[in-house]
């Protein structure tokens, strides 16, 4: 008598990236995959039939105003228009112009907008969020308790990083030293800064100081917001990097935006490369949110690891936005003229693996032993995934079946029944 391996979920005839029409089934037991094979022989509490569909690890998002969503219809578009202003000259004013909807900043409302970006997510494969939550003296702390809410909700379905955010600067607002400490106390992940918004270059480094000494308190790691406008004398990502090696914070500084490079000279970006690469720094560049943008090539032609966010779902900044790390790889193409196999497989790997790497989420791998977070597409290849930036036909999150039936009610607004996974 044949006795056959009991495993928790497996996935049958899946076609696997850079591996041609070969189909391969992924066994999974404990949350991890334990098996990978051609008709693996083993026997499964579940089963999924890819059906010749690409199998891949999850999507991940590393930069979400996560405390915002759905906040475009509490103000009016003065804040959007000066954002998106050809030569982003008035990006500190839609910042400013952004702020009236903190004027009513409470838990409880932030809370179901959030839940529904995170349902959203969890239908789109996207496993894996940076939130931002703003920290401040109008927001206090507001934002962040509603998203310690949701991060512990959705535990075991999407895995939430809470990054306490800065937004409105440390020494330009007084009182947020405060409100950062008392973040970082409730449970916040990540400390989140905004340099480049401070009066003066010596202001924006005793910002990233601050940011890095919580950060050490905690052994946080770091995400900050910088050099977000068209002016080509930003410094704060530099600073930041240096601030990075100088501190042993290796791997745990992470950069979004970052749009002034849009504007640098070669010799500049050379040496600022060499930098980034010292520091181990990844760089987060949502170029479908602003007309300027990290210059992607250039970084990845210097061996810097570089990952795609959404940014913003409906808010102040951007009108539009899914959770959708497929639909923000399709834009990125566009606006990057990305569009050659390469350069699409490329993609792909900045809205899974680079973002991962640059959140430091381990095992995010199909291999023997990773953590089977994985999504089951409707298409053969990634060149098909990016043309129908479609939701995945199946979600795997912690080994089992995500209960899309369930996303699809809290993403609509629906009430949480449970905050249990498949």
């Amino acid at each position: 008598m044949v006795v056959l391996d009991m495993v928790d979920l497996c996935i049958r005839n899946a076609r696997l990236r850079h591996k041609g029409d070969e189909l391969f089934d992924i066994a999974i037991t404990d949350g991890r995959i334990s098996a990978i094979g051609g008709g693996l022989s083993v026997l499964a509490q579940d089963e999924i039939d890819a059906e010749g569909s690409l199998v891949t690890v999850s999507f991940a998002n590393p930069h979400l105003h996560l405390c915002k969503v759905w906040t475009l219809p509490m103000m009016n578009e003065a804040a959007l228009s000066a954002y998106h202003g050809a030569d982003m000259g008035k990006a500190l004013a839609a910042i400013d112009l952004a702020r009236v909807v903190k004027d009513n900043y409470d838990a409880s409302w932030i809370t179901r907008n959030a839940r529904r970006a995170v349902a959203l997510a969890a239908l789109h494969g996207n496993l894996h969020i940076r939130a931002f939550a703003d920290v401040d003296s109008k927001a206090r702390l507001e934002g962040v308790k509603a998203l310690i809410a949701v991060r512990d909700e959705f535990r075991g379905i999407v895995d939430v990083q809470v990054v306490a955010f800065a937004q409105d600067g440390i020494i330009k607002d007084p009182g947020t030293d405060r409100l950062m400490h008392e973040a970082m106390a409730l449970g916040a992940d990540v400390v989140g800064g905004i340099p480049w918004i401070e009066f003066s270059d010596q202001e924006a480094q005793q910002h990233i100081d601050f940011c890095f000494d919580l950060a050490r308190t905690h052994d946080a790691d770091i995400s900050m917001l910088l050099d977000d406008a068209g002016d080509a004398s930003l410094r704060t990502l530099e600073m930041m990097a240096t601030e990075t090696i100088r501190r042993g914070w290796q791997g745990r500084a992470l950069a979004h935006h970052c749009r002034a490079m849009a504007l640098y000279g070669e010799p500049y970006l050379q040496r600022l490369s060499g930098t980034l690469r010292k520091a181990a720094v990844s760089v987060v560049s949502d170029p479908h949110t602003g007309p300027l943008h990290a210059r992607v090539r250039d970084l990845l032609g210097e061996g810097i690891n570089v990952c795609l966010g959404q940014d913003d779902i409906s808010d102040a900044y951007y009108p539009f936005g899914r959770n959708n790390m497929l639909e923000v790889a399709f834009l990125a193409s566009h606006m990057l003229w990305m569009t050659g196999r390469e350069e699409i497989e490329k993609l792909y790997d900045m809205v899974t693996v680079a973002p991962a790497k640059a959140m430091n989420v381990s095992g995010h791998d199909i291999a023997v032993g990773a953590n089977a977070n994985l999504v089951v597409l409707g298409q053969p290849d990634v060149i098909e995934a990016l043309r129908y930036h479609a939701p995945p036909r199946h979600v795997v999150s912690h080994g089992r079946r995500v209960d899309l039936d369930r996303m699809q009610h809290l993403a609509r607004g629906g009430a949480p029944a449970s905050a249990t996974g498949g």
